[in-house]
């Protein structure tokens, strides 16, 4: 029965449409679950396959291959049919998944990663496009609103859920989890979900394909290496920015060409398409920089404990949790988005202004407080930029739009890390110098997070140097973040506001037409 939009209209959506609906939200939880598991399982994970040496591989694999893969799976979804794709992507990552707890060595275990990132890239776009199908814009606020909520689940429950795992099961049920609750996905995305069939004329693009892989994957190897493994101005790096820079430019040329881009270029003549990108963008780079960052000045500064780290972050995934499913609420009552990534944006540089303030002094009560006023700015924008972009493209592009949407944030996440990581890391090494001499800059020569064991071991001089230290780096790191999340503002205040399918509606001018309402079949 097509009739998923008028039983809502009733008030009740169908079971069956509910039922898809969980089945998303276990394959959300799959993706983001997995490298919070992960990384607590790390030290464990070392100590029996050894290869410290590779040790960062195991997660830049992963990233890698999520970020290399996603713009493709949107494409597949668009041209041969949604719940084809998504079925294959959980299917590869539970193969990926199985391998990776049967690794023998860490060479395997990085392989075997790299297979799972490539299934995790069609999880999450999966999951938005699906939604896009089922769902019209107007009503699609609250559901994507739970998309956030599983997210700030993940990220808070992941840590604790890694170490039980690892101190009771082993660190391979690390991975062995994935494929319980992978196997529910299937079925229940198997049994109910049921769209409507394609098959595009036009064959796959290999070399948009190929020249989009090669430039994203130089991008993330920069943003990983660079200030790191190699010098930000060694060879390597310089090496790789001009491979990534001519393949993007290559790319570019080629899908004004190809008879069927892998990234129509079409889908960015929409304004608040484009704004949606630039504000992704730096939403990832904000926030996958605030998790970084906020856990290593609680434990170096305040003297929280490692083992609790995901609740560490509980006042911002908290704040942002409900500021997500507010929004999501009143957009679907209202129709109307464009007030929430203008708070969004003036609450995320107010947060991070905040978070600037914090130094050796600062409770954990302000601490927290601060943490909540950014979670609040980024619940208002988390789901609110994904809503927009698909409300800004035709049906037959929401696919491209949700991974692209997706990909842009997955990069601002990764500039985020690297380039705030490179100002903190300069900033410790500057006030250890400062306070400790070269004795203290030799204590963070090689890496500027220092492990609750290795902080408990130095003398007490040296402990208030390297808390200085790290107040200051956290300081420095929370100023640019601030500085750069004006941007948002700015592109927030372009953003114009195109009625929503699903309720009453005004022609679009906006350089696309927006998409209709579902066309899906749920049975």
């Amino acid at each position: 029965m097509a009739d998923t939009v008028e039983h809502d209209a009733q008030g009740k959506r169908p079971r069956s449409v509910r039922v898809v609906l969980l089945a998303l939200m276990i394959a959300m939880m799959l993706a983001m679950l997995d490298n919070m598991i992960v990384g607590t399982a790390m030290p464990t994970i070392v100590g029996e396959l050894g290869g410290l040496e590779h040790l960062s591989w195991v997660v830049t694999g992963y990233t890698l291959a999520t970020a290399a893969s996603t713009p493709i799976w949107g494409k597949l979804g668009d041209m041969f049919g949604r719940k084809g794709a998504f079925l294959s992507s959980i299917v590869i990552f539970l193969i990926g998944s199985a391998l990776s707890g049967m690794a023998q060595d860490m060479g395997q275990l990085i392989g075997f990663r790299a297979v799972q990132g490539l299934g995790a890239g069609g999880l999450m776009v999966g999951v938005m496009a699906i939604i896009g199908d089922l769902i019209p814009p107007r009503e699609r606020g609250k559901y994507q609103g739970l998309m956030a909520g599983v997210m700030a689940l993940a990220m808070i429950g992941g840590p604790l859920v890694g170490g039980t795992i690892t101190d009771n099961w082993g660190w391979r049920w690390a991975f062995y989890i994935n494929l319980p609750l992978g196997v529910v996905a299937l079925a229940l995305v198997t049994a109910v979900l049921h769209l409507p069939k394609k098959r595009a004329k036009a064959g796959i693009d290999y070399l948009g394909v190929i020249l989009l892989t090669v430039g994203i994957t130089a991008i993330v190897l920069v943003t990983t290496w660079g200030g790191t493994e190699y010098a930000w101005t060694s060879a390597r790096i310089m090496e790789l920015i001009g491979i990534g820079v001519a393949s993007l430019i290559g790319f570019v040329f080629w899908q004004t060409r190809a008879a069927e881009p892998v990234l129509p270029l079409h889908i960015f003549r929409s304004r608040n398409f484009t704004l949606m990108s630039v504000i992704g963008f730096i939403t990832g780079f904000v926030m996958f920089g605030a998790t970084l960052f906020l856990p290593l000045y609680q434990q170096a500064v305040q003297g929280a404990s490692a083992t609790n780290s995901g609740l560490l972050l509980l006042p911002m995934l908290g704040a942002m949790l409900v500021t997500s499913m507010i929004a999501g609420r009143i957009t679907t009552g209202s129709g109307r988005y464009k007030l929430f990534p203008i708070v969004g944006g003036a609450l995320m540089i107010v947060g991070l202004y905040l978070l600037s303030l914090m130094d050796t002094d600062t409770t954990r009560l302000t601490s927290g407080l601060y943490m909540a006023v950014l979670g609040a700015g980024m619940g208002c924008l988390m789901q609110v930029t994904m809503l927009v972009a698909q409300n800004s493209v035709q049906m037959k592009d929401m696919g491209v739009a949700s991974s692209s949407t997706t990909l842009f944030r997955t990069l601002g996440s990764s500039f985020g890390v690297a380039i705030m990581g490179a100002l903190f890391n300069h900033r410790v090494q500057d006030v250890m110098a400062e306070r400790a001499g070269t004795a203290g800059q030799n204590l963070t020569a090689k890496s500027a997070q220092l492990d609750a064991e290795s902080l408990k071991k130095l003398p007490a001089a040296a402990r208030e140097a390297y808390q200085h230290a790290v107040s200051s780096g956290t300081h420095s790191a929370f100023v640019l973040g601030a500085a750069i999340s004006v941007l948002v503002l700015i592109a927030a205040l372009f953003v114009k506001e195109v009625p929503l399918k699903g309720g009453p509606q005004k022609p679009s001018t906006d350089g696309a037409e927006a998409a209709p309402a579902a066309v899906a079949e749920a049975v």
